[in-house]
């Protein structure tokens, strides 16, 4: 069997999980608020997934919207671990089977448990679609139910 591309590995794991999910095809952005321009969406209504390493090894997911960054002592504090790290590129790649820039939750190689940011509750988001030149749309309560993701303020302000 030919192996799914990274968009197909999303929509096949979104309807396993009854997710409705919109991928759009997208032209490259050198920044946040050029892509939220392409898109016609604010900046806060795209979330980084960003791809965490635990000193054990495992990782987590944390998904941070737009302007704003991870809070590593309130995650660290929410994990109950004292490490946290982002991995190098490689390390994400062979995780999640995403490259950077790339990386979603949806589909990911392996399913690592995933920590929403407090902040995209309620709204319609925009994240990465497992190959560069997509994104996708998704409602952030249907995504967190789907994920049974933990859900708690764990960003500040970039």
């Amino acid at each position: 069997m030919a192996e799914l591309t990274g968009a197909e590995r999303v929509r096949a794991d979104a309807a396993a999980r009854g997710l409705d999910v919109e991928i759009i095809e997208r032209p490259a952005a050198r920044s946040l608020e050029e892509a939220a321009e392409l898109m016609g969406i604010s900046p806060g209504d795209i979330v980084k997934s960003l791809v965490v390493k635990r000193s054990d090894d495992t990782y987590l997911f944390a998904l941070v919207p737009g302007g704003r960054k991870i809070s590593w002592s309130k995650l660290r504090a929410l994990v109950g671990v004292n490490k946290l790290q982002l991995p190098d590129a490689s390390l994400a790649l062979a995780a999640t089977g995403y490259e950077r820039g790339t990386i979603t939750p949806l589909g990911s190689t392996t399913p690592w448990p995933v920590f929403v940011d407090e902040s995209i509750a309620g709204r319609r988001v925009s994240m990465g679609a497992g190959e560069h030149g997509r994104s996708l749309f998704v409602d952030a309560d249907a995504l967190i139910s789907a994920f049974d993701a933990t859900v708690a303020d764990l960003s500040d302000p970039e």
